[in-house]
Parts: C-alpha cells; sequence; structure tokens
C-alpha cells in the first residue's frame, strides 16, 4: 500500500512540475514579444524556448509552446491584426521544428536543431505565397522577408541559446 501512495505521489509531482514548466515557457512565449517588437530579438528567444520545451516538458509540452503563445498574442492584440492570415502556419512550423528537434536530438542535439530549423523555414517558405495572397498589399512584402531566411536563421540562434542554457543548468545541477 505503501508502494502505490508513493507511486501516485511521484505521479503528481511529475505532472504538477510538468504543467508549471510548460506554463511558464507559454508565460515566456507571450511576453517576450510583447517586450521587444524586433524579429531578432524575439525570434530567437521564442525558438529557444521551443528548443527547450522539447527538452524539458516532451514533445507534447512543447507544441503547447508553440501554439498557444500565437493564439494569445493574437485575440489580445498583441500580435498586428494584418499578420492574422499567417499565424496558422506559424504554428504548424513551430510544431514541425519541435517534431524534428525531438526525433533527432538524442542522436545529436545540432542534427535536431539543424534539421528543425530547415524544415521549419521550408515549409514557411514554400507557403509565403499563399500567405502574402491572405494579406493585404500593404503589408504582404513584410511579412514575406519576415517568414523567408530570418525564420532560419532565429531558429538556428534560438537552438544555440537553448544548448547554452541547458549546458548551465547541468552545471548548476
Amino acid at each position: 500500500m505503501q508502494t502505490k501512495e508513493n507511486i501516485l505521489k511521484r505521479i503528481d509531482t511529475n505532472l504538477i512540475t510538468s504543467i508549471q514548466r510548460i506554463t511558464l515557457l507559454i508565460i515566456f512565449a507571450v511576453s517576450i514579444p510583447a517586450i521587444a517588437h524586433i524579429q531578432w530579438i524575439t525570434g530567437p528567444l521564442v525558438n529557444a524556448l521551443l528548443f527547450l520545451a522539447v527538452i524539458y516538458c516532451g514533445l507534447s509540452g512543447a507544441i503547447l509552446v508553440g501554439i498557444i503563445p500565437s493564439v494569445i498574442a493574437l485575440s489580445v492584440g498583441l500580435l498586428p491584426a494584418p499578420l492574422a492570415p499567417a499565424v496558422p502556419y506559424i504554428m504548424v512550423s513551430n510544431a514541425i521544428m519541435v517534431i524534428i528537434f525531438a526525433a533527432f536530438r538524442k542522436q545529436s542535439y545540432w542534427l535536431g536543431v539543424g534539421f528543425g530549423a530547415l524544415l521549419k523555414f521550408g515549409f514557411l517558405f514554400m507557403i509565403t505565397s499563399t500567405i502574402v495572397k491572405l494579406a493585404s498589399p500593404q503589408i504582404a512584402p513584410k511579412i514575406a522577408a519576415m517568414l523567408s531566411w530570418p525564420q532560419l536563421a532565429t531558429a538556428l540562434i534560438g537552438g544555440g541559446i537553448a544548448w547554452g542554457i541547458t549546458i548551465t543548468i547541468k552545471k548548476i545541477k
């Protein structure tokens, strides 16, 4: 009987810890773009959070971290309305990146980051023409520029930031 209680306590603790981590990462992922409106700051930091979510919360938690902040940002007005057509595609590209990273990271962290970043970029690059058609003519060139090669660069930089944070956490433990 004591063993069952210990197991249930451990499961509850693990679940609570996981929910706390996911919640914290979502709060950061919403807050960063609200504070800094510069793609070269927000992109790497949010991508780092996505990689960290895979490492510390698992794949399903990471997918939530990649989806929920976009929905919140759009619904509370943190994201400009003209960018609304891009949001579903950004959520899908985040899911692609974390799925690929999760699949390859145990084999090689950098292989996971590289393939994940490349496929995220590739997906967004391929569908940019569709998104641009849905956007207003005034913002279409901005969206096209934002969803091209900076996506690859910010994802790779985010992978480097996540790696540095992970190494630092391991040293502290």
